[in-house]
């Protein structure tokens, strides 16, 4: 019996001990995707560099002295995820034309963003390094979890203290990529396509990225540093963010995963935005949005080759971000004149060519990004045939048709809808009380036909 117990032990602690298996050898092209970052030379899938090396692909890492000390490369996997839990370890075969210290990071997973480093000793040669992903370098945490996203800084110092600066000229390649591993569980998308935008006059709008308007440029996903593709990208280098197109019902979207920063360059769209008054963008998320913020960045060059100025707008949970999160599309329609200032500068906004998204929501998926002229085909109340008294109103006002009014809602500047109701009715008492001083934007249906104007609270 003692036999058989110990045989059984050693079974069950066999099938309950995790092995580590290879993550990424850079075979299957549809496994992960790379993109080089912050100057780096390049980043590239190239064969075994050794002198009748047998290997065959792995990722090649060029370093240059003209780029950023932080420059690097990043992995992200789409079969198989790397699992941080009780072994903390990754092994990844190097080889490398100079001895050098990597700082190795993990990101986009369920725990805490991790930094650890390895030296790399004998120029030339594949050397396996061990990265323990508890060392919390670079201001990161102790890796706790299961994640998406490796990424390679071949210009950390051996003192584990920040970046060698100038960074140096030489090549590393990695192959191997050998750790606990997950499946990758496809997250969560939107059960429906975004609303579809209204129709607004051809001058009226400028689009960025929406199937319902002509977008300013046509626009790659592939952006890299120094390169023209990105000058006009929804994926620019210089933000860390992966973009892809989707389609949700038919209808094209853009997936965001791992904002962080998310920029878009439109330099062959650049335009004038002086005449505009509003911003609307539609997005979804399915992370919850308590103390979350979505923040949106207009980049103005002002004529010359670089950002002269910006205007920005934090969406919040004391603006547009619903908490808790509705599962559906968080539409923004925000007046320009809400934006404020970025970094100090002015508010011009006559050569609009980038537009930045920074977030901690995650992956996030958006459509309908455009500027308009908030022009829809209504009219005013007078030619509408429709009465609002008085204005301005300490409290409560009337409004009064020839005909029954079907519908009436009341939005505040920030586009939100305050109050609505359906009198059915010749008019109708709307109570502002409960409400800030200001102006208001009051929507009335009268057969079928929209009319707008604007009231004053005191």
């Amino acid at each position: 019996m003692k036999k058989i117990t110990l045989l059984l032990m050693f079974v069950t602690t066999t099938f309950m001990t995790a092995q580590q298996v290879v993550v990424q050898n850079f075979e299957t092209s549809t496994s992960f995707t790379f993109a080089g970052f912050e100057g780096l030379s390049s980043a590239s899938i190239e064969t075994d560099p050794a002198a009748g090396g047998t290997r065959m692909n792995n990722l090649k890492l060029v370093s240059q002295s003209a780029g950023n000390p932080w420059q690097g490369a990043e992995i992200v996997q789409t079969d198989a995820i790397i699992k941080l839990t009780t072994d903390k370890t990754v092994q990844i075969d190097v080889y490398a034309t100079q001895a050098f210290t990597m700082l190795a990071k993990v990101e986009l997973g369920t725990g805490p963003i991790s930094a650890c480093s390895q030296n790399y000793t004998t120029p030339n040669t594949w050397q396996t390094l061990t990265f323990t992903f508890t060392q919390s370098l670079d201001g990161t945490g102790v890796a706790n979890g299961s994640y998406q996203k490796l990424v390679f800084f071949p210009n950390w110092k051996a003192t584990n203290d920040g970046f060698n600066s100038p960074p140096g000229n030489f090549t590393v390649y990695v192959d191997n990529v050998t750790a606990e591993t997950a499946a990758v569980i496809p997250p969560a998308q939107p059960a429906t396509a975004a609303p579809t935008p209204p129709n607004r006059p051809v001058a009226d709008v400028k689009s960025i990225f929406s199937n319902a308007y002509t977008n300013v440029a046509t626009l790659n996903y592939s952006g890299a540093d120094g390169q023209p593709s990105n000058d006009n990208t929804y994926n620019t280098s210089w933000c860390g963010a992966t973009t892809s197109l989707v389609s949700i019902e038919g209808n094209d979207t853009n997936k965001i995963i791992g904002l962080g920063c998310e920029g878009i360059a439109f330099l062959a769209g650049r335009f004038d935005a002086t005449d505009f008054t509003h911003f609307h963008m539609d997005f979804w998320t399915e992370t919850a949005t308590a103390d979350k913020s979505f923040n949106i960045k207009l980049v103005n060059w002002n004529g010359g080759v670089q950002e002269a100025n910006a205007i920005e707008f934090s969406v919040t949970n004391v603006n547009f971000l619903t908490n808790p999160n509705p599962g559906t599309w968080i539409p923004l329609d925000i007046p320009l004149s809400n934006f404020t200032i970025a970094g100090g500068g002015n508010a011009s906004i006559n050569d609009i060519a980038q537009f930045v998204i920074t977030s901690d929501l995650g992956t996030v998926y958006y459509d309908n990004v455009y500027l308009h002229k908030n022009t829809l085909g209504t009219v005013n109340f007078n030619v509408a045939n429709v009465k609002m008294y008085p204005n301005p109103t300490k409290n409560t006002f009337t409004i009064a048709a020839k005909n029954n009014i079907q519908s009436v809602s009341v939005t505040n500047m920030l586009g939100q809808e305050i109050l609505k109701s359906n009198p059915n009715n010749l008019s109708t008492s709307i109570d502002l009380s409960s409400f800030q001083n200001g102006v208001y934007i009051v929507k009335t249906t009268v057969d079928g036909n929209v009319s707008s104007s604007k009231i004053i609270k005191e």
